[in-house]
């Protein structure tokens, strides 16, 4: 049986989750009663994969390992996580919706055992934050892929209908990432690939928020509770930083802290 292919942006402009700001493009939460109904319909059918439209090859995905982890007191990314370690779980979990991918870490960091497909780039810029590692994640991917989900590495609970739902909504947007408020996720998000050269450039001029590249592509925010609906609790969005998140997760995923 075909697939019907699914366009997330239309979808939204249907079911009337889709609206305007003053900023760029925004999708935007709706709360009437058939709407919700709707919305969740629309996302049992997308986390089964019935309207999945991302095709692999077309879009890669990044990981980066972070710094020092200090508050954690150890390498996130070495993590146990189940029968697990942190980021190989990431990698699986992205591997599920996008291919190549990408991890990077610094220069005297070596990542735990990954699958031989994954290219391992090298973040020359130390302390300079998740837009240094960006730039070294979209020049090391493969000519063809149009553009990358970015991921840290220490969210282990990840779900892939979260990147499929954020890919479908990219369309003709060089980046879209989510909004909660006045802050933004950049390592939730999706970047055009073409994206790899201004990205570089301010990371050389030391214009490193994430805020300046939003403000200077054509960007797409997605509100946060938006993403409830392929998310319900946004574990996509939740990183752990200290022990006591690891433990939490730990338990919300059922495996022993």
């Amino acid at each position: 049986m075909q697939r019907r292919r699914f366009d997330a942006r239309t979808r939204l402009r249907e079911i009337g989750g889709w609206g305007g700001d003053t900023r760029g493009t925004a999708l935007t939460p709706a709360f009437s009663q058939r709407e919700m109904k709707l919305k969740r319909l629309f996302a049992n059918l997308y986390e089964q994969g019935n309207w999945m439209s991302v095709k692999v090859g077309q879009f890669g995905g990044i990981v980066l390992c972070g710094g020092k982890s200090s508050r954690m007191g150890q390498p996130k990314m070495s993590l146990p996580f189940g029968d697990e370690l942190m980021l190989p779980r990431v990698v699986r979990i992205l591997s599920e919706v996008v291919s190549p991918i990408v991890v990077v870490a610094a220069a005297d960091v070596e990542p735990p055992a990954l699958p031989a497909d994954v290219i391992i780039a090298r973040d020359e810029h130390e302390g300079l934050g998740p837009l240094a590692g960006l730039a070294a994640g979209l020049a090391a991917l493969p000519s063809g892929v149009e553009a990358a989900y970015a991921s840290a590495c220490d969210v282990p609970l990840l779900k892939p209908a979260f990147v499929r739902f954020l890919l479908d909504a990219l369309g003709e947007k060089q980046m879209v990432i989510p909004r909660e408020e006045k802050y933004y996720h950049p390592l939730a998000a999706v970047y055009k690939t073409e994206l790899a050269g201004q990205v570089a450039t301010m990371v050389e001029q030391r214009r490193l928020r994430p805020v300046f590249l939003i403000e200077e592509c054509d960007s797409c925010t997605v509100n946060v509770e938006t993403l409830r609906q392929v998310d319900p609790e946004l574990d996509s969005l939740r990183n752990l930083n200290t022990p006591e998140d690891y433990e939490a997760a730990l338990r919300d995923a059922g495996l022993n802290t």
